[in-house]
């Protein structure tokens, strides 16, 4: 997950001032790179829901975990706006596979091993991926600019990827995953409201996500801060699914997942007129110590919802989140070069994830005080 998502999809943050800075390229440039890359997410969870059998693939999963590590190695090898286009298209698409697959088979290995409760925790791994991009892309700008970042992002995921096969091996355990018959699709109904709330944050989320970075290092007396509120990000992320699923088992899922929306909201807010350190480092915390919980608890909900189909569940949600981020970059990028500033993108970004919240908690298909698995 940290190889998949922190690195494979987030270094992109970090490096985007660089490129920004060595290479000239525009916030309308970054935008559409951002936006390629969640096409290919939308893609790569498009593929899940519609052909699960793909997800007990082991040659496409193996694929996708080789096209994560070399499509970010390759992104330091070119300066064509072209090339760049397609390996974020690639990179997005074996991301998504690799999420859906990894969600669906710890979790239901921990479910079966009495230990479903720390599902949630999974996640955790692409805050420390967010973390550790911001805390050593500085190192590699000072080796070789963005070329060296991309390059040594590349290395160090190929390196974790290495870790994780060599630590976890391979189960015989894994997962079985059927392919779902047409009658049993309609559960998929109970997750209509949701899938929209989900939308929305992934269209809100994703402008932080992209430009966080960018905005800080072009705020006076902050540019020696900006790396580091990528670290802040990835620090408050990786606790932050554990500490959302007590917040639900105490709340009720609906009540913490609507305080999730408003906190992330407030968050985006604050980063519009962040002028110090502080400020700007509370704001990344609201950020990083939010959407990772909207994406566990999501997630959780979903598979609760809808039961047997609760596989399909966690491919449709993310074709949601995908398609939301798809919009919201190129959007904000555009508004960015138009304006002079990130200011109208972070206030439409604030008011779409703050609607997200008023979906959630107008859904009555919330159990009263429901909360995550706790076996």
């Amino acid at each position: 997950m940290m190889v998949a998502m922190g690195i494979g999809r987030f270094a992109f943050t970090p490096i985007l001032p660089l490129m920004e800075r060595d290479l000239g390229i525009n916030h309308g440039l970054a935008g559409g790179l951002a936006s390629l890359n969640y096409v290919g997410y939308l893609a790569g969870a498009l593929l899940c829901a519609v052909w699960p059998g793909l997800l007990r693939n082991a040659f496409v999963n193996l694929g996708a975990l080789m096209a994560s590590i070399a499509t970010t190695l390759l992104m330091g090898f070119t300066q064509s706006p072209m090339w760049w286009g397609a390996l974020r298209l690639v990179a997005g698409s074996a991301s998504a596979l690799l999420f859906v697959v990894i969600a669906i088979e710890v979790r239901e290995i921990l479910v079966r091993s009495g230990r479903g409760r720390w599902s949630s925790a999974l996640y955790a791994g692409i805050g420390l991926g967010i973390a550790l991009s911001g805390a050593v892309v500085p190192a590699l700008d000072r080796f070789g600019g963005w070329s060296a970042a991309w390059l040594g992002m590349g290395a160090l995921s190929a390196l974790l990827a290495l870790t994780g096969i060599i630590v976890a091996g391979k189960r015989r355990s894994a997962i079985f995953v059927p392919d779902v018959p047409e009658t049993a699709r309609g559960s998929l109904v109970g997750i209509v409201r949701l899938s929209g709330a989900y939308f929305l944050e992934g269209m809100g989320y994703i402008v932080s996500a992209t430009f966080l970075v960018t905005m800080i290092a072009h705020t006076p007396g902050l540019a020696g801060f900006a790396s580091w509120s990528w670290v802040a990000v990835g620090l408050a992320a990786a606790p932050s699914t554990i500490l959302w699923q007590l917040a639900a088992i105490r709340l009720g899922v609906r009540q913490a997942l609507t305080l999730a929306y408003l906190l992330q909201a407030c968050g985006i807010l604050l980063s519009i007129n962040a002028a110090t350190p502080l400020h700007a480092g509370l704001a990344a915390a609201l950020f990083g110590g939010t959407f990772l919980g909207i994406v566990a608890l999501v997630m959780a909900e979903g598979g609760r919802r809808c039961g047997t189909e609760g596989r399909r569940a966690t491919a449709v949600l993310t074709v949601c989140f995908g398609a939301g981020q798809v919009m919201g970059p190129p959007l904000a990028g555009f508004l960015a070069d138009r304006q002079g500033g990130f200011t109208m993108s972070l206030l439409l970004a604030a008011a779409v994830v703050a609607v997200g919240g008023a979906l959630v908690a107008t859904d009555s298909r919330f159990s009263a005080g429901s909360a995550p698995d706790k076996t």
